[in-house]
């Protein structure tokens, strides 16, 4: 755990995150957070399109020591957008969890209240986790192809046209979903050695995901520089239903599953494109699919361990 002395930090906050989280008086609230530990902290209000670009002129800014630290302020796809300029630079980044879920935050134990948040920042304290990569393209939780990108499609789309929330329309668009599963053909190569698959979804996690009912869906080690790799064997409507129900209550049996640890992987197809879905985002991408793990390549601002 290493330890730099902040005086500046600039906190990039999507203006779209979570439901209701960001609203009138957050910038206030943040700033006024961090002049409590005797920290300038400077809020930008930014479209979750611009975050990317805004952090990589941030990044001179912190290497000509005119900031001290870059802090991404949304879910899971905020802090995407700005880890990915980060890793590798050897700048640490600071999370402020104001997205629905906040996966990531959550398995680097920053805590969800906002001045607790903050906190954790000011002591600027920092760790090195792992990142992972696929072809050209950097996400901090995990990948998919097959049915949750179709599933997430559909969910915005729905959003788009009738303003619903997240959770109605991913419901809505779930329903939709199983009835037209996607099931792909995709061959993965492992060490020379290559596996032919029929599938509705491959899942790429950076790091380990628990499937025991205490740890479902969440990671206890983001620095184990290993990709986990899940596929699913069921090809019905009624089995993956039956499937998902179960994982709600971290009642999956490994044996439906086919998993892989492994530093890197590439997932083949005869198509020519396809639907891939990196921390809830999703993207069209030209097979064969590299993924990657990059041991220790973000730096965050974390609590001990």
């Amino acid at each position: 755990m290493r330890q730099r002395q902040l005086t500046k930090v600039v906190a990039l906050v999507n203006t779209q995150a979570g439901a209701g989280a960001v609203h009138a008086g957050l910038a206030e609230r943040i700033t006024a957070a961090f002049s409590r530990y005797g920290i300038s902290g400077s809020v930008e209000l930014h479209a979750p399109h611009d975050l990317s670009a805004r952090a990589h002129q941030l990044l001179t800014d912190v290497r000509q020591r005119q900031v001290d630290a870059i802090v991404a302020g949304g879910g899971d796809g905020s802090i995407q957008s700005i880890a990915a300029v980060l890793a590798g630079t050897g700048v640490p980044l600071g999370i402020l969890p104001l997205g629905t879920l906040n996966h990531f935050a959550k398995d680097v134990g920053i805590p969800l209240e906002l001045e607790a948040a903050v906190r954790v920042i000011a002591l600027a304290r920092f760790r090195a986790v792992d990142v992972a990569q696929v072809n050209d393209s950097i996400f901090i939780n995990n990948s998919s192809i097959g049915v949750y990108p179709y599933l997430v499609l559909d969910r915005d789309r729905r959003r788009r046209k009738t303003g619903i929330r997240k959770w109605a329309a991913l419901v809505k668009a779930a329903l939709r979903t199983l009835r037209h599963i996607p099931v792909r053909r995709l061959r993965v190569c492992l060490k020379g050695q290559e596996e032919p698959f029929r599938t509705p979804c491959l899942f790429v996690g950076n790091n380990e995901y628990g499937l025991e009912p205490v740890s479902f869906g969440g990671r206890t080690r983001l620095d184990e520089g290993a990709l986990w790799v899940c596929i699913a064997k069921q090809t019905t409507p009624l089995s993956l239903i039956w499937l998902a129900l179960r994982s709600v209550f971290g009642l999956v049996d490994p044996g439906e599953l086919r998993i892989l640890r492994t530093e890197e992987v590439d997932i083949m197809t005869r198509t020519s494109r396809l639907l891939v879905a990196l921390d809830g985002e999703v993207k069209i991408m030209r097979p064969p699919l590299h993924f990657q793990i990059k041991p220790g390549a973000l730096l965050v601002y974390a609590p001990s361990v």
